[in-house]
């Protein structure tokens, strides 16, 4: 039993793991920070999210069947030694939880104004239709929490599964690896194949969101300025480990390809942003030091609305502004009054006018 338990040290793989876990770490803190400093989750296709997850799920356990003689191992060998051939197996759970993190942050910082539908009251005067917030969810937001518990079933289930198999048909424990049964291969077959086609179409959903927003969101292009190259160094690094084939490193690859993809996009909406001047969210960027409000000979008397439910306050505000005003240059009305008034400088303006022509 010891002998097949005997530790390999590949120092170079060993290093390489290392440093992508600590290079994932890294490069997803960009993305959990900005959705929570800007309070904000807006920008993400849930979509997207739904599909990582999830492929990120399958990819995990499939490394976890591949390697789960080696990790029986771990009874037989030190800790430090256990923790060499065990990193592969942590190394894709770590990038299962921090993309996880992503999709509760999603849901905790969802956009309030989003939640709920609104719906178009008429005033029936001269005033616009109202918007009214309502109770019912919006067809979006009740889209999320669907494919929310969606991943979270998933996971559970694919977790039973997994691990179902693998308590009732025991497998030796060998750190160079042992052929699976045909049941349990198959089974990893299944799960490496579906986290592969759910990489594959993961970032289509995101693609499409973006390209239609034209802005980048709530998206971090640090995060992955970081990772699309990175997909290279965890391609190399699973494939380098014992006990690995082509179905445990080719969803990284084509996740690696799709995000470079989005990256170049998000790149292209930056610049044309700046260009137009406004921010990730589409909202006009704050005026330039020494640019005041009364500076612009274009300014509006009426103050500029953001959101459509700002209109007919804003319009009702101008018309009662004006209706004030008005009345300052009324005079009492009283029993003295005359019925034809003229102001006296009208009634002099008059006889000058008359010498004038004479």
């Amino acid at each position: 039993m010891s002998d097949s338990c005997k530790p390999h040290h590949d120092w170079f793989t060993a290093f390489l793991t290392s440093g992508l876990c600590v290079g994932l770490i890294i490069s997803y803190l960009p993305q959990h920070f900005r959705i929570i400093l800007t309070k904000s989750s807006e920008g993400f296709s849930p979509w997207f999210l739904l599909l990582g997850s999830t492929s990120a799920a399958s990819g995990m356990l499939n490394m976890v069947v591949m390697q789960w003689s080696i990790m029986r191992c771990c009874r037989y060998v030190g800790f430090g030694s256990c923790l060499e051939m065990t990193a592969g197996v942590f190394q894709v759970f770590l990038q299962w939880s921090m993309f996880t993190i992503i999709l509760v942050l999603y849901m905790v910082y969802y956009p309030p104004h989003k939640k709920y539908a609104e719906v178009d009251v008429d005033a029936h005067d001269s005033r616009p239709p109202q918007h009214v917030k309502t109770s019912i969810k919006s067809d979006e937001w009740r889209l999320s929490i669907t494919l929310a518990w969606v991943v979270f079933i998933h996971i559970v289930l694919i977790t039973f599964i997994t691990f179902a198999l693998l308590i009732t048909t025991p497998l030796p424990p060998s750190t160079s690896g042992v052929p699976l049964p045909p049941h349990i291969e198959l089974w990893a077959t299944f799960l490496g194949v579906a986290s592969a086609g759910l990489a594959a179409v993961q970032y289509a959903p995101q693609i499409v969101h973006t390209y239609r927003m034209k802005l980048v969101g709530a998206l971090s292009i640090p995060m992955m300025c970081i990772q699309s190259p990175g997909a290279v160094l965890m391609v190399l690094s699973i494939a380098l480990r014992p006990g690995t084939n082509w179905t445990s490193w080719i969803t990284f690859a084509v996740a690696g390809i799709m995000q470079g993809t989005l990256l170049v996009m998000c790149i292209i909406w930056k610049f044309r942003q700046r260009r137009l001047g406004i921010d990730d969210f589409g909202e006009p960027l704050e005026p330039r030091s020494g640019e005041s409000a009364g500076e612009n000979e274009n300014e509006s008397p009426v103050p500029v609305t953001r959101r459509a439910t700002d209109v007919p306050l804003a319009v009702e505000s101008a018309v009662e502004e004006d209706v004030r005003a008005g009345s300052v240059y009324e005079e009492r009305v009283g029993e003295e009054t005359p019925l034809l008034k003229g102001t006296k400088e009208e009634h002099e303006g008059g006889w000058l006018a008359w010498f004038k022509r004479k």
